[in-house]
């Protein structure tokens, strides 16, 4: 979907910032902030929560400033019930999603191993 929206809006978005240390915005308006926010949100640390908290609602609206943490707070559960339940991808999002994939190296993480020929 970041891939697409980004085609749609004439940008080029770098999709490897999500598995890796990237520099910039990756291609996406407040890029840093959001992944610095998204690293924040996934750690221990609320220190460190609250100062990207309080950084990424100073540069968003408060309706996208919801909007981002809706969406970090959705992916992550939906991501950690997916892993703990091992639901594989469905066959329709296994083969559109093939090149981001492998663009991504999602194979290397363990929950690949759930869906048939990715792990």
């Amino acid at each position: 979907m970041l891939r697409a929206s980004g085609q749609v809006a004439g940008q080029v978005v770098e999709l490897t910032a999500v598995t890796e240390k990237a520099a910039g915005d990756a291609g996406v308006q407040h890029g840093a902030r959001l992944l610095a926010f998204t690293d924040a949100a996934m750690g221990a640390d609320d220190a460190l929560l609250d100062r990207e908290r309080r950084a990424l609602g100073a540069v968003l609206s408060p309706e996208a400033f919801v909007d981002a943490c809706a969406l970090v707070a959705a992916f992550n559960v939906v991501d950690r019930i997916a892993d703990a339940t091992g639901i594989p991808l469905d066959p329709m999002l296994h083969a559109a999603s093939g090149e981001v994939r492998a663009e991504l190296g999602l194979s290397r993480f363990g929950s690949a191993a759930n869906t048939p020929g990715l792990g």
